[in-house]
């Protein structure tokens, strides 16, 4: 190669690969700006710094609940209808949910943003949802990433996850270990999907990448739909219920907290069910939102099947001993009595029995 023939250096080389550092720098006094709205006087720094600070407080003997997870392919949907900003509330509430099982105070909450090709006005409508949810709960948004993965992802494409941390008193945890024969069981209902059962979803009504164009997936997505009274969009975007503000006056009354996530209702109840014991639940005890019986119709789901992905209307089921059940159930205004605690039946393969009208679904 001669002199003339050599290639210059490019000043923008990572920009060129796809990762423009600018456009992060850019972003960091907005994240800054969000994350200053949703903060607590226990924080020390500011966001920015290689991580964030968090002062316990005054705890006799502190226990810290942390629980990391992220929204699915419920991203998808947000994307192809336009509306970023609630899927990270989705993210907030859903993590505020996990850690409320072991009866813990929410603390503080980071966050992480994966992309490939995604404006600075997107990437902050997603985590200005996150931080309006922090805000929301009365938890810190301390800190977070943001990572462009141009090869990783499609041109438009991102996921998102985050991590909560909170708090409890060490004997205060709720474990289901104390749940006994001729407990009830309490529920709270959710608003549709929260952020399971997307990508069944998505494949019921025509919304995978394979289906069609952009824009003819994005107009089944935004087209009314009679069965609804909305769209699909506003169904399936309803952002996940939280819990807390329900449950933090009652937790000292809660044997066992299930959040009705992915495996659906039997298999997240069972979870927190010691030995020996099971639960018959009554599914009419509870609403069930019309999106679900939408997408069994539209998909010729079995009703067991839907149990198994979905949480049917049912967002958490709470166990409390009877004679606390009117006292939670007064301080709890969405709850409402869904089942009971009884001696497992060994002849029976689940140990959560769903009914309705006397009948297994």
């Amino acid at each position: 190669m001669t002199q003339t023939d050599r290639i210059e250096p490019t000043a923008a080389a990572y920009a060129d690969a796809g990762v423009d550092v600018d456009a992060n720098d850019r972003l960091i006094p907005r994240y800054r700006d969000l994350a200053s709205s949703a903060s607590r006087p226990e924080q020390l720094g500011d966001v920015g710094a290689f991580s964030g600070l968090f002062e316990l407080g005054e705890y006799r003997q502190p226990v810290l609940a942390a629980s990391t997870d992220g929204v699915g392919t419920k991203v998808m949907i947000a994307s192809l209808a336009g509306r970023l900003d609630g899927v990270g509330r989705d993210l907030v509430n859903h993590c505020i949910n996990d850690i409320l099982c072991a009866g813990a105070a929410p603390l503080f909450f980071l966050d992480y943003l994966a992309a490939n090709e995604l404006s600075e006005d997107d990437k902050v409508a997603i985590v200005a949802g996150v931080a309006a949810a922090c805000r929301e709960s009365g938890i810190a948004l301390l800190g977070g990433e943001t990572a462009d993965m141009p090869d990783l992802y499609p041109a438009g494409h991102f996921d998102l996850a985050g991590t909560i941390v909170g708090v409890l008193e060490r004997g205060d945890e709720i474990t289901g270990e104390t749940i006994e024969t001729g407990d009830v069981v309490l529920g709270l209902p959710s608003n549709g999907l929260h952020t399971n059962g997307y990508s069944l979803a998505r494949q019921v009504f025509g919304l995978r990448p394979e289906d069609g164009s952009w824009a003819e997936r994005r107009d089944r997505l935004v087209a009314f739909e009679p069965a609804l009274g909305e769209s699909l969009a506003d169904a399936l975007l309803r952002p996940h219920f939280c819990y807390w503000p329900a449950l933090k006056g009652v937790l000292d009354r809660i044997k066992g907290i299930a959040h009705i996530t992915g495996g659906g209702i039997a298999g997240n109840i069972e979870r927190i069910l010691p030995g020996g014991l099971a639960v018959e639940l009554d599914s009419s005890c509870w609403p069930e939102p019309s999106i679900f019986g939408l997408i069994q119709a539209r998909g010729e789901i079995s009703s067991a099947e839907m149990h198994r992905v979905f949480n049917m209307g049912l967002g958490m089921a709470i166990v409390v001993s009877a004679e606390d059940a009117d006292f939670v159930l007064d301080k709890t205004a969405a709850a409402t009595r869904i089942g009971l605690v009884r001696p497992e039946d060994s002849s029976v393969s689940s140990r959560v029995a769903i009914m309705r009208a006397g009948k297994l679904v």
